[in-house]
């Protein structure tokens, strides 16, 4: 199903059938650096992560984070949407590219259309973002994207991790 278009890219719902694509992602070493390791490393991990994550917010709040696609080839290239954390109080922003797809624009360009959705269609008045301390290129695209860093917060209530918050008000 797809939820977004962008010239270049289709944003759609992730299935269970994504999880060769998911097994990948989640276990880049960007991905494990800087948003951790969620210990996906089966065909069956991936198919749980996204039935009990993804899935289950899409029941839950009508959003999630969506697999991106290239629009020609229909070729998975990462994952942006949007995720209700409970550590958080608002709704943040979140997005992974693999290796050869990262610094093409393809990022900004589905984050945007994702801001745009969570404003317009979820009516969120405020979108955040959060990133780990290290994480530079991350931090440059919500900051061209209009997020602002705000502080650095700590990541959940028991987790000693401190992240950087960046914020959007609409």
């Amino acid at each position: 199903m797809n939820v977004l278009e962008t010239d270049r890219l289709l944003l759609r719902r992730l299935v269970a059938d994504d999880a060769t694509f998911i097994l990948e992602l989640l276990n880049d070493p960007a991905w494990l650096q800087f948003i951790g390791d969620f210990g996906v490393r089966t065909l069956a991990d991936a198919r749980n992560y996204i039935l009990n994550g993804p899935v289950a917010m899409y029941a839950r709040l009508g959003f999630g984070l969506y697999l991106v696609a290239l629009k020609e080839s229909g070729i998975p290239i990462g994952m942006c949407g949007l995720i209700k954390r409970d550590s958080l109080e608002d709704v943040d922003i979140g997005f992974a590219f693999l290796p050869k797809f990262r610094s093409q624009g393809y990022a900004y360009e589905a984050a945007s259309a994702v801001l745009a959705y969570g404003q317009q269609t979820h009516g969120l008045k405020r979108i955040v973002a959060i990133t780990s301390l290290d994480n530079q290129r991350s931090a440059r695209l919500l900051e061209k994207l209009g997020l602002q860093f705000e502080r650095q917060v700590q990541f959940a209530p028991d987790s000693q991790e401190q992240v950087r918050l960046f914020g959007i008000n609409f």
